[in-house]
Formats: structure tokens, sequence, C-alpha cells
């Protein structure tokens, strides 16, 4: 076989799962965005499906990582290759956690239901709802900067962290000032806490697949970097 048939062969094999993991990357983000819902409509059916969803997002994880474990144990692929199937590894481990924070909040709303919380308290579930969309922002951009290997974007991603995370502090301000003024918002306000912290990590993991981006166009590891260093990079 020719080194130009070969080579062919490679880039087929790096656009499939490029193309799969957009697609475990769309099923996380409609689970994201599925959990939120559950939460702000207190839809148990909804929390179900995400959790139905969970199963199909850990399967392609499994997949894609044995499919790349192939791809290097047959071509050994050197350079951008080897860089971009290392952060391709990293960034469905990511996409896998996307997900677990999903699940972790669909599981809350089950319990909140359960409980027989009353719709009726004061709760900030409309900030929960703005933290969320600041996060999926995140998510969706980076996926983007994944399909078009574009570091600019991935940089954006990395420059909304420090939003998402000044979102969080002022909704833990919030739902403590919650628990002081009515005690019946305990219980509830400490399981917000933790949706709250779970969608908070949700835009973490967008930063680090932000992160791997630039580390396949860029060849260096951006991460502990402060966020003008991997400005000055990416220009």
């Amino acid at each position: 076989m020719s080194d130009k048939h070969m080579s062919s062969q490679f880039d087929v094999e790096l656009a499939d799962i490029s193309a799969r993991v957009l697609e475990m990357g769309g099923l996380v983000e409609s689970q994201v965005a599925q959990a939120v819902y559950a939460l702000t409509n207190f839809s148990g059916e909804t929390a179900s499906q995400v959790l139905v969803q969970e199963e199909r997002v850990n399967q392609k994880e499994v997949e894609i990582d044995a499919d790349l474990s192939t791809i290097i144990a047959r071509r050994q692929p050197t350079a951008r290759d080897l860089r971009l199937l290392i952060a391709i590894s990293k960034t469905i481990g990511n996409l896998e956690r996307v997900g677990d924070e999903a699940a972790r909040i669909a599981r809350t709303v089950q319990r909140l239901i359960n409980s027989g919380v009353s719709t009726r308290l004061r709760l900030p579930l409309g900030d929960v709802s703005f933290e969320a969309t600041l996060a999926m922002t995140s998510l969706r951009k980076a996926l983007d900067a994944f399909a078009r290997l574009d570091a600019q974007k991935a940089l954006e991603v990395i420059k909304q962290d420090n939003e998402i995370d000044q979102e969080f502090d002022g909704l833990m301000r919030k739902l403590i000032t919650y628990m002081m003024e009515d005690p019946r918002t305990i219980s509830t306000s400490i399981d917000l806490v933790f949706v709250a912290k779970a969608i908070e990590r949700v835009g973490d993991h967008a930063k680090n697949l932000a992160e791997q981006i630039i580390y396949i166009v860029k060849g260096t590891d951006v991460r502990h970097n402060s966020v003008d260093a991997v400005e000055s990079l990416v220009k």
C-alpha cells in the first residue's frame, strides 16, 4: 500500500472520529439543556430522559476511545496527528463528565419532586437558568472551535469562564440569603447549591475542551496558564 493511500485512509479515519466527537458533544449539550428545563419546570419526565441519554453518551465515549487506541496502534501517528488524537481522547473524557453533571442535575430534580417540594417557595431558579445559559454557550463555542480547529474561538471560551465563576459566586450568596430569611428553603437551597456547582463544572469542562483545541493548533499545553499568557500565544 502506498504512503499516499495510507495517508488518505488516515485522514478518513480522523474525519470520522472528529464527526463522532461532535455528535457526542451534541448529545451532552442536549442533556444539559434538558436537565435545566427539568429543574425550572419540575419535570420528572424530562429528568428521566436525561438519565436515559447518559447511557448513550457513556457508550459513545467507550466506542470512540477504543477506536482511538486502534488508530494509534495501527498508524503510529506523529507530530500534529498524534496531538489531535491525544486531544480527542481528553475531549471525550470531558464531554462524558459534562453528561455526568447533567445526570446529577436530573437526579436532583427527581429527588426534589419526590420530596414534595413546594413550587411556591421563593427560589432563584431564574439565576440558575442564567448560569446554565452561560455554561451552555461556552460548551457550544468549544464544540464549534473543535469543528473548525479555531484557536481564537477557543480563547473566547477560556475568557468567558470567569463570567461563569462570578455568576456561581453570586448565586451562592443569594442562596445563603434565602436560607437565612426563610428556613423552609434550606433543604431545597442546598440541593440548588449542588446544581449550581454542576453547572459551573460544565463551564470548566468547556474551558478544558478549549485548551485542548489550542494544544492541537499551536502544539503548546496552555493548562494552568493565565488568560493573558494564552491570549499572547494564540495571537
